[in-house]
């Protein structure tokens, strides 16, 4: 009978150790999982907005760690060297929705490969990079040259019905 709260604990232990594995493994950063939008009908997230610069979205994580909420994007293929430019204004977006939506600044964000993460410090050439492409795009007239490989990606892009490099 004493052998029971011994085989209970190294149990325990064990759960532990296979959940921080799993962590590491995700690429997810350390803390508690605040937000998630990964393409679930069910989510009840709501959608972070910034009415200054007319800009909203949803991260597909926002985890609450030691440095504060982390938001985390994930993308579908293999790491590149670099962050691609369009990932890395894509998390400076979610990162200034943050700080505006819900009144904190991120010290960082995380981009999430197949195969790598990559950390972003949120600094102020970031949020300077985000704005100058945010003027850009809405000085330009038609939309900029975009990557269209995909052409299911194509059909789900909130642009599909006005682009004129549509695939389908």
């Amino acid at each position: 009978m004493s052998a029971l709260p011994l085989l209970v604990a190294l149990l325990g232990l064990l759960l532990l150790w296979l959940a921080r594995r799993g962590r590491q493994a995700s690429g997810l950063p350390a803390g508690a999982l605040r937000y998630q939008d990964m393409a679930d009908a069910s989510r009840t997230d709501r959608t972070l907005f910034d009415a200054e610069l007319g800009l909203a979205g949803r991260p597909d994580y926002l985890i609450e760690a030691a440095d504060g909420l982390i938001p985390v994007e994930v993308k579908s293929g293999p790491a590149p060297a670099h962050p691609y430019p369009g990932h890395r204004l894509q998390l400076a977006a979610y990162c200034r929705l943050v700080e505006a939506d819900l009144g904190r600044r991120p010290a960082f964000g995380v981009i999430r490969y197949q195969d790598r993460s990559f950390e972003l410090r949120y600094s102020e050439s970031l949020t300077a990079e985000l704005l100058e492409a945010l003027t850009v795009l809405r000085a330009s007239d038609r939309l900029p040259n975009r990557s269209h490989q995909s052409a299911a990606r194509c059909r789900a892009c909130g642009h599909a019905d006005h682009c004129d490099q549509r695939l389908v």
